[in-house]
C-alpha cells in the first residue's frame, strides 16, 4: 500500500514562552516491510533541525525555539509504501525462550518498565496462558486474546502515565494501554516483547474494516506489539483489534514502552499553560497512481508550515 501522511501538532500557550526544546518521532521507518519514499518536517516559528537515530533505531528530529512565542506548529509530511509482513512459519516450543543466549540477546525486552509493571493479576494471567500453550505463538495468541476481551476500547479513558493497575481496574483504555498490557503479559511469561509506535490506516482502531473504497482517513497515532520468537525473529501482534499486522500498519519506531517512542516530547521556559492538538490524515494511493509520482514530486505536493488560520488540506491525528 502506498500512503501519504500529514501530521500536524499545534501548541497554544496562555502567554509567551521561550526556550522551547522538542524531539519529534513521526518519520516512518524503512525496513523489511516498508519503504520511505519522502519525508519533510517544518515548524512555525521556523527552527533548524538536528536529525539523528536514537538507541532504539528510531529517526528523531530535534529542534529549539528561543524567541518568545505563544504558538508553535509542527507539520510532518511523509510518503511510504508498505508490504505484507512475512508470517511466522517456525512453531518454536515455548521452552526455547529460556535459552541463555536468547535471554541475553533480548534482555532489555524482558525487564519491567514504568508502563509495563507485572502486577499479581498480570502474573497469574501470563502463567495461565503459558501452562496451556505448547509454542510461543500459542502463548502470545492466548495473551493477546485475553487483552482484547478484558479491555474495552474507549478514547479518552486514560492518559499517558496511567499505570497498568489503573487500566486493569477500569478495564478500558486506548491502543497504548492494550499494547502496554500485552507487553507486560509477555514479559511476565518470559517472552521478550517490545512496543511499536506508528500509524494505522483504518476508519476505526478497535473495529477496522478493509474497505477498498476508503482512500482517506483521519486517525490517531497507533500502537501495537512485537514479540521475539526463537529462530523466527520478531512477530507483530495488534491486541487492540486482533487484526493481523500488515500493509495498513505503518511503523514509526520501536522501544521498551511508550516513553521510548513518544511522537513529540518537549519542554519550555515560562509559566504558561499549553493546549495541545494533534491531527493525522492518511491518504491511500491506488497502485496505478503510485507509479505516476517520484519521491520529490510527492513531497513537494505537501504544503509547508503556515499560520494555523490559513486554509490547508485536512490533517488530523
Amino acid at each position: 500500500m502506498r500512503a501519504d501522511i500529514t501530521y500536524r501538532t499545534t501548541f497554544r500557550y496562555s502567554e509567551k514562552v521561550t526556550e522551547s526544546q522538542n524531539q519529534v518521532r513521526a518519520c516512518p521507518a524503512s525496513d523489511a516491510t516498508q519503504d520511505l519514499h519522502a519525508y519533510r518536517i517544518d515548524t512555525s516559528p521556523r527552527a533548524r533541525m538536528l536529525r539523528y537515530t536514537d538507541a532504539w533505531g528510531t529517526h528523531v528530529d530535534a529542534f529549539g525555539v528561543r524567541a518568545p512565542h505563544d504558538l508553535l506548529v509542527v507539520d510532518v509530511a511523509a510518503s511510504v509504501e508498505t508490504h505484507p509482513a512475512p508470517g511466522i512459519t517456525t512453531a518454536a516450543p515455548l521452552a526455547t525462550v529460556e535459552g541463555a543466549g536468547f535471554v541475553d540477546w533480548h534482555w532489555e525486552y524482558l525487564q519491567p518498565t514504568r508502563h509495563t509493571t507485572v502486577t499479581p493479576e498480570i502474573h497469574d494471567v501470563a502463567r495461565s496462558c503459558v501452562d496451556r500453550a505448547r509454542t510461543v505463538h500459542d502463548a502470545v495468541a492466548c495473551l493477546a486474546e485475553w487483552v482484547n476481551t478484558e479491555l474495552t476500547y474507549a478514547p479518552g479513558a486514560t492518559a499517558i502515565g496511567v499505570t497498568l493497575a489503573e487500566v486493569l481496574e477500569r478495564r478500558s483504555g486506548v491502543c497504548q494501554d492494550f499494547s502496554h498490557l500485552l507487553v507486560a503479559l509477555c514479559r511476565g511469561a518470559g517472552i521478550p516483547a517490545r512496543y511499536v509506535s506508528g500509524y494505522f490506516f483504518a476508519a476505526s482502531e478497535e473495529a477496522p474494516v478493509d474497505d477498498d473504497d476508503v482512500h482517506t482517513v483521519e486517525v490517531q497515532t497507533h500502537a501495537w506489539v512485537e514479540v521475539a520468537v526463537p529462530g523466527a525473529g520478531w512477530w507483530p501482534v495488534d491486541p487492540t483489534n486482533l487484526t493481523p499486522v500488515g500493509e495498513r500498519h505503518i511503523t514509526i519506531g520501536r522501544g521498551r514502552e511508550y516513553d521510548d517512542v513518544p511522537p513529540l516530547r518537549g519542554a519550555y521556559t515560562g509559566a504558561a499553560e499549553a493546549e495541545v492538538t494533534a491531527t493525522v490524515t492518511i491518504r491511500r494511493q491506488d497502485t496505478d497512481h503510485n507509479l505516476a509520482y517520484t519521491s520529490d514530486e510527492v513531497i513537494q505536493a505537501f504544503p509547508a508550515s503556515m499560520p494555523v488560520d490559513t486554509p490547508r488540506p485536512a490533517s488530523d491525528q
